[in-house]
C-alpha cells in the first residue's frame, strides 16, 4: 500500500480559458497562486488556490475534445467543495444566475448537498459539512 498523505491537486481541462478562470476566482472563491503561458503548447496553466492551499491547476489547451457523457463518464465524476451553511451559498449561486439541482440528502450522514455546473459543464457539489 502506497502512503499517500492528501491530495495535492485537480487538474481541469477547460474550453475557454478566460470564462473558466472568471468562474474559479470569482464565483467559486479560488485565488491564484500562479499563472503561466506556455507557449510551446499554446496553453495557460493556472495554479488556484482556496484557504491558501493549492487546489487546482485549470489548463486551456486549443484541440481539447469535449467530455463525452455526465456525470457517468469513466474518470472524475465530479468535484465536491465543503461549505458551513449550503443555504446561504445558495443565495449566492441564485445571485449570480447559477442554475443548481434540487436539494438532496445523503442517505449515509444525513447532510445536504447540491450539484451545479462551471462553465464546461464539469458537475461541481456543495456539501454541508
Amino acid at each position: 500500500m502506497l502512503n499517500l498523505e492528501n491530495v495535492h491537486h485537480i487538474a481541469i481541462i477547460c474550453s475557454n480559458y478566460e470564462r473558466s478562470k472568471d468562474f474559479y476566482c470569482n464565483v467559486l472563491g479560488f485565488t491564484i497562486a500562479q499563472e503561466i503561458y506556455r507557449k510551446e503548447r499554446n496553453s495557460f496553466k493556472l495554479d488556484l488556490m482556496l484557504n491558501n492551499h493549492y487546489v487546482i491547476e485549470l489548463f486551456s489547451f486549443p484541440d481539447s475534445v469535449q467530455r463525452p457523457t455526465r456525470p457517468e463518464a469513466y474518470g472524475l465524476r465530479h468535484l465536491a467543495f465543503a461549505v458551513k451553511d449550503l443555504a446561504k451559498e445558495l443565495l449566492v449561486l441564485e445571485r449570480l444566475g447559477i442554475d443548481y439541482e434540487a436539494i438532496r440528502i445523503d442517505e449515509s450522514t444525513g447532510k445536504q448537498f447540491i450539484f451545479f455546473k462551471d462553465p464546461d459543464d464539469l458537475p461541481l457539489e456543495l456539501y454541508q459539512i
